[in-house]
């Protein structure tokens, strides 16, 4: 902070966190999206474990900054010790059941867990941060609800044709499973002629989905988003952990930034592709010059 000529003060900043199967990487976002965000570790050999994490937090003295962390919802299991794939009590603030998909559309209220205690409720570990330390990214629940969406989608209609059409780099597997990125959504939420593509349920849910993705998921917080749970349940999606989240956890949501959080992720992800890919800059270079947000 010193050589970019920042007053540091640790409330000011939080870690997002990005993991995946053989890599590690954290950066340090700015709350109010006034300076770029800062790498920090990057490893290109950690899994994504608890012991990864422990390791990580305590060799960036997470204990002495006590910053507030985001990521995505597999990376939050792991930093609060839970244990990871389809889980009876996935929620690490309520015991909602998410098993019990008969009542999944008429329960909203469920018991507050009381504490993490490992050896209960899918809990395996020690936590390592406290639950209110924790941000969830808008991206990440807004890539949630286009998957729930295009799971359920009828596999024979135009609107699901159009898709493997529009994406046709994109696996038939991946399509099917509803896995888009930021950009892809992007595109089609512009596209008109997908609209007309979908039946009438199908319409209902995309537009709900397009509303909540400009005025609730954005840095603007309308109230509409219950139309978009609305439409999802007459559809027939299943409630997911993310639908859960803005069906039952909406005050959890803390006044962040979404736009500094969108951002973070496409300049961390920038800034690492350049640090390993061959540039005839050397590769501390690159890396300062995505930092200074050249």
């Amino acid at each position: 902070m010193e050589v970019l000529d920042h007053e540091f003060n640790p409330d000011q900043w939080c870690l997002f966190i990005d993991s995946s199967k053989v890599s590690l990487k954290v950066v340090l976002l700015h709350n109010g999206n006034k300076f770029p965000s800062v790498p920090l570790p990057h490893a290109a050999s950690m899994k994504e474990i608890y012991e990864s994490m422990k390791l990580l937090l305590g060799k960036i003295k997470h204990d002495e900054f006590k910053w507030k962390l985001c990521g995505d919802l597999k990376v939050v299991a792991l930093l609060l010790g839970m244990q990871l794939g389809y889980t009876k009590y996935c929620c690490f603030l309520c015991e909602w059941d998410s098993r019990d998909k008969k009542n999944h559309c008429v329960n909203k209220l469920f018991p507050k867990r009381t504490s993490l205690t490992p050896g209960e409720k899918n809990v395996v570990n020690p936590p390592l941060v406290l639950p209110e330390k924790i941000y969830l990214p808008p991206l990440h629940k807004k890539l949630g609800l286009m998957k729930d969406f295009v799971k359920v989608m009828d596999k024979t209609g135009c609107g699901f044709e159009y898709l493997g059409n529009k994406f046709s780099n994109v696996s038939d597997a991946k399509i099917e499973e509803g896995i888009f990125i930021g950009p892809q959504i992007r595109e089609l939420m512009q596209d008109k002629r997908y609209d007309e593509d979908l039946n009438e349920t199908e319409r209902n849910v995309w537009l709900s989905f397009k509303r909540i993705c400009k005025d609730f998921l954005g840095n603007h917080k309308a109230a509409n988003y219950q139309d978009l749970l609305t439409s999802y349940k007459a559809m027939g999606c299943n409630v997911s952990l993310k639908i859960h989240f803005l069906e039952s956890h909406l005050d959890f949501f803390q006044k962040i930034s979404a736009k500094s959080v969108t951002n973070t992720v496409k300049v961390f992800t920038k800034t690492f592709w350049l640090w390993k890919s061959g540039t005839k800059a050397s590769r501390p270079q690159v890396c300062w010059q995505a930092i200074a947000g050249h």
